[in-house]
């Protein structure tokens, strides 16, 4: 068995759309360039943001958050047989591939929403064939068509779809709303994981903290949804459901599990023993995380670990699978549980 990048990154391009079909061409998104005003920096300090997606009337920075590691063509996905080299290069097997654009919220348009989503999950379809499965994905559900979910779902399941796509918050609703119980069972029936990236699908709460930093408006909604998830013992409730919380670190998790035995306790209710293994739950760890103080409340079975590849941002390390693999704080054979054993148990990979 080869080693599973968790969390590697699509960037969409003007071909994304070009899966948009009949009527729904009309949803194209422009690209608008910046002529005038204040140059904002792009994550590598050294480039300028100029490029914009322009969808409805959310203006979204398109070339931001780009990769240094490799060329624009293979982290646009235009020349992937040099995006596999690059992976064995890296000692990778598979790519497990989530979105750019949809890590915040895109349009409240329910047609829009539903044809570029329907778009882009053929796109990357497309990618993961052409990968000969090398590439897996993590597919966006139809959220403002719930109607609609199941049959996207399953498309994506026959087409190398390895998890279903959410962000810390959607639809301007937290996660422990009943309203997403109909996903969690789409989720049982289709054997595809919930994958909680970090992200923010609220309009209200990404624009409320637009100025401030992407901590507070992408990680901690995160965060909070597993927090959520736990103290409603959704889990619990969903048994079949896998749940991944992704790009968020993993050094948050010994904290969090601590708030939770407290709650429990003053409810007269049992703890876990391992909280996360008991429900189905994984967290993407990162390199510079305290690990060897994680795994005492974590164990050992449930974290994985992602490149951020495609990606320039503090979660982004690209020899994160050499780095592990030569980690001494790790015990005997736990760095082939984090990068093989468990993201295959997550993802329901064989």
């Amino acid at each position: 068995m080869g080693a599973i990048d968790s969390d590697a990154h699509v960037l969409e391009t003007s071909k994304t759309w070009d899966y948009l079909e009949g009527e729904d061409k009309r949803f194209t998104p422009f690209i608008v360039t910046q002529t005038f005003g204040p140059e904002l920096k792009a994550n590598d300090g050294q480039s300028t943001q100029h490029n914009y997606w322009l969808i409805g009337n959310r203006p979204m920075g398109k070339d931001r958050n780009v990769g240094t590691e490799m060329s624009r063509a293979i982290a646009e996905m235009e020349d992937i047989p040099g995006r596999l080299a690059h992976m064995d290069e890296l000692e990778i097997d598979i790519q497990v591939l989530y979105p750019t654009l949809y890590l915040r919220p895109v349009t409240d348009d329910i047609n829009a929403d539903l044809a570029l989503t329907r778009a882009y999950n053929r796109w990357v379809a497309d990618i993961s064939h052409q990968s000969n499965g090398r590439m897996r994905w993590v597919a966006l559900p139809p959220m403002r068509s719930p109607n609609l979910i199941r049959e996207e779902l399953l498309f994506a399941k026959e087409n190398n779809a390895c998890g279903i796509f959410l962000r810390g918050l959607e639809c301007d609703r937290a996660i422990g709303d009943p309203v997403f119980y109909p996903l969690w069972e789409v989720a049982s029936e289709l054997d595809l994981p919930i994958c909680m990236h970090s992200g923010n699908g609220s309009v209200f709460h990404h624009d409320f903290f637009e100025t401030d930093t992407s901590f507070t408006k992408f990680k901690l909604a995160v965060i909070g949804a597993f927090h959520t998830l736990l103290e409603k013992k959704i889990p619990k409730k969903f048994p079949a459901v896998r749940w991944g919380f992704i790009e968020v670190s993993s050094q948050w998790v010994p904290y969090v599990l601590c708030d939770l035995e407290d709650r429990f306790r003053r409810n007269g209710w049992d703890w876990y023993e391992n909280p996360l293994k008991e429900n189905n739950m994984y967290v993407a760890c990162e390199n510079t995380d305290h690990l060897d103080y994680v795994i005492k409340y974590a164990g050992e079975d449930n974290l994985v670990i992602g490149t951020d590849y495609g990606h320039h941002d503090p979660s982004s390390e690209v020899l994160a699978v050499k780095l592990l693999r030569e980690d001494s704080r790790l015990g005997k054979g736990v760095a082939d549980k984090i990068l093989e054993q468990n993201p295959r148990a997550l993802y329901g990979i064989d």
